[in-house]
């Protein structure tokens, strides 16, 4: 190799920009360009430099914007940009895509990445990506990293942002791009073809979708709860006895309503897995789907678990804040002046002190776990640990969870159901209606853990199936002695 050549292939590893020092590319020193210095361009930009890329912006203004683009990366007009990488990201808005229309020779050949979003569905006639193929035919236009958010690509991925979804004609463009994603930290996934496009655009501007669900079902149950204790406490009080207890709804009725929710929910997480095993068992194989209804509950078992969790934060909120309520103020008042006039004595009750402080130690115990269920739903946490501490801490723990806030429920009510005063209007009080679902799960629980029908379960996970002994007779051998 001649001085010269070595010169050249030296010049050719340096990124200049103007009005910087000359900064040394990596070694491979492959080379790509990106359309835009907003936001998403120089985050994605600052990401491709941190993954060994040399980076090139084309800018409107290139002097104007050499002040905001990352160290280490060059800024050139769109033409000249054009013509020093192969593969392009368009990181500009769909309105502005017009001046790729005089760079359409440049761009011939290129491999263009479209990032850009709508403001609403059904926004254009045709995708951004499609509009783009069209303005440029005669590059290869692939649908990527729309997903990803400025934010995300300057904190690196993280699991709730590290999909990244691809669509395109060409094999051989998707392929690149994806080397390029999995490069960066993404895991990339192929959509499919161009005409995928108008879905991936329409993913960000989705509002909770995995939280749809869990958000109707805890509006539902508050609202049925808010309304029937306010019949049952403040009207049921107004109307017999002639009492205006309305202040009660602030405090009072809502520290009802949380807990009632949070119960109801928490065992609505552990319901859909109770019913798939027995849905197995049943069938007597695991190689069959789940009904879409069951599928789609227990993908957002996460969602109503952390639903559970606020509620049951409120709940021991509402209860820290009792002490301090002019309205129980007022009757401790009251009630210890009532005592000294009448010169009356209150024997120390030992069975309602064991009651009252097994019901607070329930309560804590099963909050601490309902907690600590939580926290381990969270990726960063989930993913430090293995699969066999995660099933036990969200499945062990979580009906432990479940029991301990049963029993906590339960001994509140004591034995108030054998009192004909508990049932107002003859309808019986909000947190017996909200032991139905979790006993029914905690009972179904049991049977499963029989060990006959546990055994018969881990078969079936295990690939056993019922009625393939006579197929097999090796089969038939038990694989649990």
């Amino acid at each position: 190799m001649t001085g010269q050549e070595r010169s050249e292939e030296k010049s050719e590893c340096v990124s200049l920009s103007p009005m910087r020092e000359a900064v040394p590319a990596p070694p491979e020193c492959e080379r790509v360009c990106v359309f835009g210095t907003g936001d998403l361009g120089r985050s994605l930009g600052l990401r491709l430099l941190q993954a060994g890329y040399g980076v090139v912006f084309g800018s409107r203004r290139p002097h104007r914007s050499s002040s905001l683009i990352p160290h280490g990366a060059q800024v050139l007009g769109h033409a000249a940009a054009a013509q020093s990488a192969h593969l392009i990201f368009i990181a500009v808005q769909r309105e502005h895509y017009d001046f790729l229309v005089p760079l359409a020779n440049q761009l011939k050949g290129k491999l263009l990445v479209d990032l850009s979003n709508n403001l609403r569905k059904n926004q254009y006639p045709e995708a951004n990506a499609e509009y783009l193929q069209s303005l440029v035919p005669g590059a290869e236009v692939v649908k990527g990293f729309n997903t990803l958010s400025a934010w995300s690509l300057q904190n690196g991925p993280s699991d709730a942002n590290r999909q990244v979804y691809i669509c395109g004609e060409s094999v051989e463009a998707k392929q690149a791009v994806m080397a390029v994603a999995t490069k960066l930290g993404f895991s990339a996934l192929d959509r499919g073809f161009l005409s995928v496009a108008r879905e991936l655009e329409d993913f960000p501007l989705q509002l909770f979708p995995q939280w749809r669900l869990p958000l109707h079902i805890a509006t539902g149950l508050s609202a049925a709860f808010v309304f029937y204790l306010l019949i049952r406490d403040i009207i049921y009080a107004y109307v017999t006895q002639g009492k205006d207890i309305s202040f009660r709804i602030i405090v009072s009725l809502a520290n009802k309503v949380c807990p009632i929710v949070s119960l109801i929910m928490l065992s609505l997480c552990y319901l859909p897995g109770v019913l798939a095993s027995f849905l197995q068992l049943y069938r007597g194989t695991k190689y069959r789907r789940f009904p879409d209804w069951l599928d789609r509950w227990m993908l957002c078992r996460k969602q109503l678990g952390l639903l559970a969790l606020g509620f049951a934060f409120l709940h021991v909120l509402y209860t820290l804040i009792i002490p301090i309520r002019y309205y129980v103020r007022f009757k401790a008042t009251e009630r210890t002046v009532s005592v000294i006039r009448e010169n009356r004595t209150t024997e120390f009750d030992t069975t309602a002190a064991w009651r009252g402080d097994s019901y607070l130690s329930l309560g804590i115990l099963g909050f601490s776990l309902y907690v600590l269920l939580g926290i381990t739903s969270l990726p960063s946490v989930s993913n430090v640990l293995s699969w066999r501490e995660f099933s036990f801490i969200q499945s062990k723990l979580g009906h432990l969870t479940l029991l301990l806030c049963t029993a906590h429920t339960y001994l509140y009510g004591w034995n108030k159901f054998l009192s004909s005063s508990t049932y107002k209007w003859y309808t019986p009080p909000g947190y017996m209606l909200c032991l139905v679902i979790p006993s029914v799960v905690l009972l179904l629980k049991l049977l499963l853990i029989t060990p006959c029908v546990d055994r018969t379960i881990t078969r079936i996970r295990q690939g056993w199936e019922r009625g393939a002994d006579q197929r097999n007779p090796k089969d038939s051998q038990p694989l649990i002695p």
